[in-house]
């Protein structure tokens, strides 16, 4: 793959410096971008994470672990290798690794978004010579709307259901998507609800000044206090008796995968709301454009077709980089 880093069965490494980025198996020191269980896992002696990833990997993983935490572009320096985290635009948290060692700079951009949420920093342009990009939605028929707009159909389509005497229940992943809806919701329509995953990632943001509207459902809530309510809740949640002991509601699902035609039927909601924490096509060819990078590594995605298009549409060398990570998220009640 390069001088730098190489890929092996623990993950991305950097020999020079002695250390992995986001591996997928037990190493000695980990680079970690952002709080998403593919991409942060356990069994790392030591975690080096942006300080607002620390109160969610003390949550996911369990507060015996080693860790630092490091602000937006600090350098320090593992074995002659500079290393600073960038805004990844992705979650709060979230950050691009930037590598420097012999007058060659790497990027690893982890998740990224470039468009603004309002909620997490948002994504910071880093120049480089070796991008490694993720591609999820690396195909052109992913265009996503402005988020401003996103959420104002989510409060008039709660405000619908609360008029005709509905619930409204919105799956989205706990940490990134949750926040973001939460930040934005119209309060005046009625009271919000929270599944235990997402309320106990919105207690753990609260330690580093983080608050966002709603209250956890207990199990033993009075289920007619669910009036006209806003319940937010990770997808896992989707036809559970946890679930369903909220009736009547209307569902619906929050991912960019919704934009397809097809994808609301097969997820069995109501309704789709194309809301994504990752970029969409123009997004990701902005990103290419911008770095100045001499050659790119497509991971995670459409990596096959994404890579064929940069290298005949930009003309810069671009590599297929085979990773575990995933856009998939399996969250129980944390």
């Amino acid at each position: 793959m390069g001088r730098l880093l190489t890929v092996d069965e623990n993950g991305l490494y950097c020999k020079q410096g002695d250390f992995y980025i986001d591996p997928w198996k037990p190493v000695k020191t980990a680079l970690i971008s952002h709080g998403h269980s593919d991409h942060m896992r356990w069994g790392m002696q030591h975690y080096i994470c942006h300080h607002h990833t620390l109160p969610i990997l003390k949550l996911r993983l369990g507060t015996e672990n080693s860790s630092q935490g490091v602000a937006y572009g600090e350098v320090f320096e593992i074995n002659g290798v500079k290393i600073s985290f960038h805004p990844a635009g992705h979650i709060i948290g979230s950050a691009q690794i930037r590598l420097e060692f012999q007058d060659e700079v790497w990027l690893f951009t982890g998740d990224y978004k470039i468009a603004k949420d309002g909620v997490s920093t948002p994504y910071e342009l880093v120049k480089c010579d070796h991008f490694i990009t993720e591609s999820t939605f690396g195909l052109p028929i992913y265009h996503f709307p402005p988020p401003e707009l996103i959420y104002q159909d989510i409060n008039s389509w709660w405000r619908q259901n609360a008029d005709e005497g509905y619930n409204t229940v919105l799956l989205a992943y706990s940490l990134g998507k949750s926040q973001n809806i939460l930040a934005h919701i119209d309060p005046s329509i009625g009271e919000v609800y929270l599944h235990g995953a997402v309320a106990n990632t919105n207690n753990a943001l609260a330690e580093i000044g983080y608050h966002f509207p709603g209250k956890y459902i207990s199990p033993d809530i009075d289920r007619s206090a669910l009036r006209s309510a806003l319940i937010v809740a990770p997808p896992s949640a989707s036809d559970t008796p946890w679930l369903r002991k909220l009736k009547p509601y209307r569902i619906a699902m929050c991912s960019g995968w919704m934009q397809l035609r097809g994808a609301r039927r097969r997820k069995g909601v109501d309704r789709g709301f194309a809301l994504s924490d990752h970029c969409d096509w123009d997004q990701l060819n902005q990103a290419i454009r911008q770095t100045g990078a001499k050659h790119v590594y497509v991971t995670h995605g459409y990596e096959s077709i994404f890579s064929k298009w940069v290298t005949n549409h930009f003309g810069i060398p671009a590599s297929i980089l085979k990773t575990v990570y995933n856009d998939e998220e399996e969250e129980s009640e944390l």
